[in-house]
């Protein structure tokens, strides 16, 4: 009788055991498929009716309306020209090959702002984030910065540097380093103390600790400051281009808005304005929404398409 009642309770033991490493396993298996991200490539109708086609439908219902105030005389003619006057201006300047040297020679321009002040823009945010004093010391003032209207770095650097790409290029980075600074510095402020802890007892300290552990945790935030720093490149250097106009700095979209309303030419105006808009649209399009939706993806925040 005792040898029966052990090997029951041997059985029952043995079985409480593979039950509960079955629970594990499923337990295991449940959290595998919460982690999961599915994939799946969007059908192009799905793709066409979600992406494409509001926006579509958006720019026709502008343009719609804008046709309706021409036709209904809301204004005079050379206070808003129709949009085919519009896009004769574009025909014209197409023609004449003068267009896309237009275009690039700003876009040219922003983008190397934008480069130089990542370069400057990275590394402090890094020191302020990371070191007190430095923090203490100039915090304030990049945050005032960041504030400050970009326009009102022109007259000075006209001043100090002349009508020249080098005067262009300071308001771009006066305007545009606080704010990948500062986006930057907030990323870090947001990475878990945790993550530090780790990566210090993995040995992850000093430069290998602020690559490998600081930065891909600071990223969502480091992005939101990037984005913000284009926004803040463009308008500044679509400020110095208007206010520092000049035939040796050639013709770029700043030029071209303040030729139109020197000349009373709307419709030049109204392509000045139409092409600033577009070229920020596409470089969000093209380069920054990409990266977001990598970051998203990466943390496991948005399915793959």
């Amino acid at each position: 009788m005792a040898s029966t009642d052990t090997g029951l309770k041997a059985d029952k033991a043995s079985g409480g055991r593979a039950r509960g490493s079955d629970d594990l396993a499923g337990l295991e298996a449940g959290l595998d498929a919460l982690d999961a991200v599915q994939v799946s490539r969007t059908p192009v109708r799905e793709v066409l009716l979600k992406k494409v086609l509001p926006p579509l439908t958006a720019v026709a219902l502008v343009l719609v309306v804008w046709q309706v105030l021409v036709r209904a005389k809301v204004t005079e003619e050379y206070k808003l020209p129709a949009p085919s006057a519009v896009w004769d201006s574009v025909s014209e300047m197409w023609m004449q090959g003068t267009l896309l040297d237009v275009v690039w020679t700003s876009v040219s321009r922003g983008l190397l702002g934008f480069l130089l002040a990542l370069a400057i823009g990275t590394p402090l945010g890094l020191l302020v984030a990371r070191v007190k004093f430095i923090r203490a010391a100039i915090g304030p003032i990049l945050s005032g910065l960041q504030s400050l209207p970009s326009v009102a770095w022109v007259p000075p650097a006209v001043i100090w540097l002349g009508l020249n790409d080098s005067m262009m290029f300071a308001v771009i980075l006066l305007g545009a380093v606080p704010s990948i600074a500062n986006g930057l510095v907030s990323g870090v402020d947001q990475v878990p103390p945790l993550f530090l802890r780790a990566g210090r007892t993995l040995g992850a300290t000093g430069l290998r600790g602020t690559w490998h552990i600081v930065m891909p945790a600071a990223l969502p935030g480091y992005l939101a400051g990037l984005k913000q720093g284009w926004a803040f490149s463009w308008r500044s250097l679509m400020a110095a281009e208007i206010i520092a106009s000049s035939p040796d700095l050639g013709l770029g979209l700043g030029q071209l808005l303040e030729n139109g309303r020197n000349n009373a030419d709307m419709p030049g105006v109204f392509l000045a304005i139409i092409l600033i808009l577009i070229v920020g649209i596409a470089i969000d399009l093209l380069i920054f929404s990409p990266l977001e939706r990598w970051v998203l993806r990466s943390r496991g925040l948005l399915a793959k398409n």
